[in-house]
């Protein structure tokens, strides 16, 4: 296969996602450690911890499609072999999707969240 490094320049971009989302997690760990100490309420804590979940599940997402990348790579260079690469490619494309969905849904819940706890500080 002559196209064999292009399921591998993909993962580049990949690894930006991996370390802006694992930015993301220190940053709410270190806000769910603050919160956790300083404020009792539970209902705020349990979001939080939540959309961390959220982020760690983008996160295996991820890895799992730099994996899959890894592997259709070696596989389209070493066999020759265009089906599995490609199936495996596509496989890949695909779950790093769902990374990307995982993240536009922490985005979402992250402004609510961001904006009840404005309105909690006016009231």
């Amino acid at each position: 296969m002559e196209h064999w490094y292009l399921p591998i320049t993909i993962i580049p971009g990949i690894g930006l996602l991996i370390l802006s989302t694992s930015n993301l997690m220190v940053a709410l760990s270190d806000e769910l450690d603050k919160l956790i100490t300083n404020c009792k309420d539970d209902n705020l804590i349990s979001r939080k911890l939540k959309q961390l979940k959220l982020l760690n599940r983008a996160m295996i997402y991820f890895y799992i499609a730099v994996f899959l990348l890894l592997i259709s790579g070696v596989i389209a260079g070493i066999n020759q072999s265009y089906k599995i690469a490609t199936y495996l490619g596509v496989c890949a494309i695909a779950v790093a999707t769902f990374g990307l969905v995982s993240l536009i849904i922490y985005s979402t819940r992250s402004v609510n969240i961001h904006q009840n706890q404005f309105k909690n500080r006016s009231n």
